[in-house]
């Protein structure tokens, strides 16, 4: 995929992180690297297979590390991701969604005889679709029927995934197994709530389980959770794979999440903040400062970004402006405004979004401080919404 590239704005490897213009994107490599291993570490300790979202960071780079570190392959959202991907050397990509438009089918039957490749359905239309596509070009790929575990989105009853596997293996397909995933439960902010929600979620994959028994269907696999309720799904004995996107970067929303003093099944799993958009103060007033990252640097459905070791609350100044103000409104206590030209870093609200704003990552090895550049990335899938 091809983007309007300005080339004063790319830094160099070897270049200080001084020199990378504002806005940026900037990867921490050091704390991305600690996040991969140690999502690695825990579904490796419990014997779960890891196939990270790749839609978090839409990087083949970032997918290639995550694979090195022990995942199976990543999950995408949208073909043109996965095709994307695919040209740029990933080899095992789950398609965790439907697609159902049969000239879409035909890519993916295509895209199938290239890469392993899997894909979830939830209708029968869509079943047999896929059948014909790939009877057309001659290729086969897992397919794993979607159940809906309280999202209340995409997905089937429960009750009613053995009649759609049966369907699959009708058409002389592989039916691999269960997606289930519960979105909604990811940002529920105190552990009682998400236990709440994932222990409904496994009741509702028992009752798939058991309509797949019915009907003589094995079920391989049960594949879902996310950053924030990942530990939950692991301890329940239900999932056998994980599909944890944004443990990577771990933005703001995600850290916002309490954390439940008696985890189950182990300790927590501490994850860093790795991504940042580089900022720099462009003026001054009488008690805010503007920096030149507004919402076209940044998504804002998640709220706004929060400044990185810095005792200011970041407000909405619209596409090119971020308004600083100090975060203790007594005049006495007040901390010192940034003057014009410092540097200030913003952890995002939501990473998936804000990353489909850029056209590279810049990664750092060292720290945000006293670092170097590293390497210059491409955002792969951005744009890619087909």
């Amino acid at each position: 995929m091809t983007h309007n590239v300005n080339p004063h704005t790319s830094a160099r490897p070897g270049d200080p992180v001084a020199a990378i213009d504002t806005p940026a994107l900037v990867i921490d490599l050091d704390a991305m690297e600690r996040n991969l291993a140690a999502m690695a570490a825990f579904a490796g300790e419990r014997g779960l297979r890891l196939r990270p979202h790749a839609k978090t960071h839409k990087s083949a780079a970032i997918a290639k590390l995550q694979m090195a570190a022990g995942a199976v392959g990543v999950c995408v959202q949208k073909l043109s991701e996965a095709e994307a991907l695919a040209e740029r050397g990933v080899p095992d990509i789950y398609i965790s969604n439907e697609i159902v438009d049969v000239g879409k089918l035909a890519r993916v039957a295509a895209l199938a005889g290239r890469v392993r490749l899997s894909i979830a359905v939830d209708s029968p239309t869509g079943i047999d679709r896929l059948a014909a596509a790939l009877k057309a070009q001659g290729t086969r790929m897992d397919v794993l029927v979607e159940i809906d575990v309280g999202h209340g989105r995409c997905g089937i009853a429960p009750s009613s995934a053995g009649e759609l596997a049966r369907r699959v293996e009708s058409h002389g397909l592989r039916f691999a197994g269960l997606q289930a995933y519960h979105g909604g439960a990811q940002h529920l902010r105190s552990p009682a709530e998400r236990q709440a929600a994932i222990g409904h979620a496994a009741a509702q994959v028992r009752i798939a389980q058991a309509s797949l028994a019915e009907v003589d269907v094995q079920c391989l696999l049960v594949t879902g959770a996310g950053t924030g309720t990942f530990a939950l799904e692991a301890a329940s004995g239900v999932w056998g794979e994980l599909q944890c996107g944004s443990y990577v970067f771990m933005d703001r929303d995600y850290a916002e999440n309490h954390l439940d003093p008696q985890p189950p099944g182990g300790g927590h799993v501490a994850f860093e903040h790795a991504l940042f958009v580089k900022s720099q103060v462009m003026s001054v007033g009488a008690a805010h400062a503007v920096v030149d990252a507004g919402h076209k640097s940044h998504a804002i459905d998640s709220g706004m970004p929060r400044v990185w070791q810095g005792e200011f609350e970041f407000r909405n100044g619209g596409d090119e402006h971020g308004i600083l103000t100090p975060a203790t409104q007594v005049d006495a206590s007040r901390p010192p405004l940034p003057t014009i030209g410092d540097t200030v870093w913003l952890i995002p609200g939501h990473c998936d979004p804000t990353v489909n704003l850029h056209d590279r990552y810049i990664g750092v090895r060292g720290g945000l401080s006293q670092g170097v550049v590293e390497s210059v990335w491409a955002v792969d899938t951005r744009g890619c919404l087909t």
